[in-house]
């Protein structure tokens, strides 16, 4: 897991707590903030995710 990866589930999990604190308090501007920082989380992951595919193939293919 890569720095990039372990952010993006940080700022998930952050989300979700903003969202369902957001809901509790009947705050939508918090909610909102909320679903904006999980979007951003998801994508921080997916770009982590893709720096490991190229480095795995880069890796994979350096060995040929």
């Amino acid at each position: 897991m890569n720095d990039k990866q372990t952010k993006g589930a940080f700022d998930q999990v952050k989300g979700e707590a903003k969202k369902q604190f957001g809901k509790l308090t009947d705050n939508e501007s918090m909610e909102a903030e909320g679903r904006l920082d999980k979007g951003k989380g998801k994508l921080k992951e997916t770009a982590g995710d893709m720096k490991e595919e190229v480095s795995r193939a880069f890796n994979d293919s350096s060995r040929d």
